[in-house]
């Protein structure tokens, strides 16, 4: 009942330090709702032995653990340098050469894997690597040769990531390898595919389009990382399901001194428009390599949790890391500390108006009750986890128990802040007792006590999406038996 308190999930990165016998087992015990799989890395047999092995502890341990699929996209990296490795000075001449056959680097050049990069730089733009640990200026473009001097001092290695300063790199968000997998991710079944460096709502239309023709229904996270994203939010927001602030490269993009206001603004665009968000990289950095996370951590975290994230994400920390279950702890921990420090009152006056779906309608009421009257959960019955979806927007005191009969519903809700999902199959049952069966069903999980007071969403056609079109108050009573107090 532990993790049924905490309300933000936690989305970890599977990879070779998770791949030892129980770590998977361990991770799901210590907290975490949903993985992810980095397609930058590994292969589709890699990831097939990751998501089974996640799908066998979970049906054995009564979990809903959703699986999401993180294509590449079309990282801009540096090619290999004959030594492996330069150091490079400041004021130092430094050039980009940027075709297929570009000889191996040394300390005056090395090769671009972007091929298009001198047609969309030119002298004075700023070039960085590594994370932003060099910078570079274009002096000049000659031919298929970007000559640079060099900012910053630093050891240069192999196939770091090059991103320019203010953004406006020309090349798409998905690549031909991303397209195939896209086909892998649809055949492995995954929940989420989350797209790189996205540029616009086409990008993520696109995404969606190939998805659904490989046979997926997948979810589509659109990964905020570029400047340009930032320039077009408002659209991706409207056109993905989940967004992800993708701290890494978009704060090298740019500048790490707007990242926490662009944090905050995009968790906030997400929300009001009923979307889910993920904040991302380097959460617990530190803990690749050390037990217990530094303060400026904790501290990054419980705000993201304050600011009203979805769910928190580990990388590094669980995929490579040599303490993915301590990392696992440590987030769980400071999500409920956080949480215990969120205001939970809804500004009714700022909600939406003119609202058009039923479902929606029915989630606001819900939430309206929640500020006046005690209520120890609402019960969202649904077959596709929208309604469940709304009623995570509103931010309720209560935890929002969503049961459904469909698999892939609810591991499409493991990512919802507030809402677990639980297997329920409502067929051959009428909504009444569809309700009460519920309600009886979460008593005897030992989620709900004699004396305590829900509500109970769900519609009059029970096995029809989208359907949800009423409100019940009931009481469990001696025994579960479930007594109506009134019905909208």
């Amino acid at each position: 009942m532990s993790q049924a308190l905490r309300r933000t999930k936690i989305l970890a990165t599977l990879g070779p330090a998770t791949d030892a016998p129980g770590v998977i087992e361990a991770l799901l015990d210590a907290g975490v709702n949903a993985v992810r799989l980095n397609f930058s890395h590994g292969n589709a047999d890699q990831h097939a032995r990751r998501i089974a092995a996640v799908r066998a502890v979970a049906a054995r341990t009564g979990r809903e653990i959703g699986v999401l699929a993180d294509l590449p996209g079309p990282k801009i990296r540096i090619e290999r340098f004959a030594e492996g490795r330069v150091s490079l000075k400041t004021g130092q001449g430094f050039a980009l050469v940027c075709r297929a056959d570009a000889p191996a680097g040394d300390a005056t050049q090395v090769g671009c894997s972007y091929l298009g990069l001198p047609g969309d730089v030119g002298p004075g733009d700023t070039l960085l690597l590594d994370d932003g640990l060099i910078a570079l200026r274009v002096r000049r473009v000659e031919g298929e040769v970007v000559h640079t001097e060099v900012l910053t001092d630093g050891v240069l290695s192999d196939r770091k990531g090059l991103n320019r300063l203010g953004g406006g790199l020309s090349l798409g968000a998905l690549t031909e390898e991303d397209r195939a997998h896209i086909r892998t991710a649809a055949r492995l079944g995954v929940d989420f595919i989350a797209v790189s460096f996205c540029r616009s709502a086409e990008d993520v239309e696109l995404a969606r389009r190939l998805a659904r023709e490989a046979g997926s229904e997948a979810q589509i996270v659109a990964k905020i990382e570029r400047a340009e994203a930032i320039d077009n939010l408002v659209e991706i927001v409207e056109a993905a399901e989940i967004v992800m602030v993708a701290r890494g490269d978009l704060g090298v993009e740019i500048g790490y001194a707007e990242l926490p206001g662009l944090q905050k603004t995009i968790i906030r665009e997400a929300v009001a428009r009923n979307r889910l968000v993920i904040t991302a990289t380097q959460m617990l950095q530190s803990m690749v390599d050390n037990p217990i996370p530094t303060r400026a951590e904790v501290l990054d975290v419980a705000n993201s949790v304050i600011d009203g994230t979805d769910a928190v994400m580990l990388s590094a920390e669980t995929a490579s890391g040599q303490y993915p279950v301590k990392a696992v702890e440590a987030m769980a921990q400071i999500c409920l500390g956080a949480e215990r420090q969120f205001r939970h009152d809804t500004d009714f006056e700022a909600a939406r108006r003119g609202l058009t779906r039923a479902d929606e309608a029915i989630a606001m009421a819900a939430m309206f009750l929640t500020e006046h009257i005690e209520l120890k959960a609402i019960v969202a019955l649904t077959e596709s986890g929208g309604t469940a979806r709304y009623l995570s927007r509103y931010r309720a005191a209560s935890p929002v128990f969503a049961l459904s009969r469909f698999d892939e519903a609810r591991r499409k809700m493991s990512l919802m802040r507030d809402v677990y999902p639980i297997h329920f199959d409502t067929r051959g049952l009428s909504p009444g007792v569809a309700a009460r069966s519920a309600a009886k069903q979460l008593h005897d999980l030992g989620l709900l006590a004699v004396g305590d007071r829900i509500i109970v969403t769900n519609g009059d056609s029970m096995e029809r999406r989208g359907a949800t079109n009423t409100l019940r108050l009931l009481e469990i009573g001696e025994g579960g038996h479930v007594e109506g107090l009134g019905e909208l």
